[in-house]
């Protein structure tokens, strides 16, 4: 009997994602990771900061990078509009702030509608890819934020934080 409830509790985990576009892809994030999702707002530049890093804005007094997601994921570079968004996430102990195209939902998914990533059909950098999601009418691309800064990125963004006192 308790072999029956072990696998009922396996096939009925339940991921709960937020899920958001970037171009025409659609991906999903571990809800967990979310602190908050804000309009785009005024970013100031910060010089000698990697490509992929949009500037800094200032969120109730913290100082939190923000990082272009399309530019992290090799796409075309877009001016933001009414639906750009910055997700503020919790990764690696750090808060950072990811642009996206529009924030779509948030929603609930068995996990055992996810499968490892097709190794060569991901046009992004499949180290970011955790899964993919296959939901009724479309497939969502679901990201591991533990990766998705490699180490020396990781310190090129605590250097933009941090810069040296020379």
């Amino acid at each position: 009997m308790a072999y029956f409830d072990e696998q009922q509790k396996e096939t009925s985990e339940v991921l709960q994602l937020v899920s958001f576009f970037i171009g025409s892809e659609e991906f999903g994030i571990d809800i967990l990771y979310v602190q908050e999702i804000n309009r785009m707002s005024q970013v100031t530049k910060v010089p000698n900061a990697p490509d992929f890093v949009n500037g800094v804005i200032n969120l109730r007094g913290r100082v939190i990078p923000v990082i272009d997601l399309r530019l992290k994921f090799g796409m075309p570079k877009k001016e933001p509009d009414k639906n750009t968004r910055i997700i503020v996430m919790e990764v690696s102990g750090k808060t950072v702030g990811f642009i996206v195209d529009s924030v779509n939902e948030v929603l609930r998914i068995p996990k055992n509608v996810t499968e490892a990533p097709p190794s060569l059909a991901m046009g992004i950098n499949s180290e970011y890819i955790k899964a993919v999601g296959k939901l009724e009418d479309r497939l969502l691309i679901l990201i591991d934020l533990e990766k998705i800064l490699s180490k020396v990125e990781n310190v090129q963004l605590k250097n933009v934080m941090e810069p040296k006192n020379d």
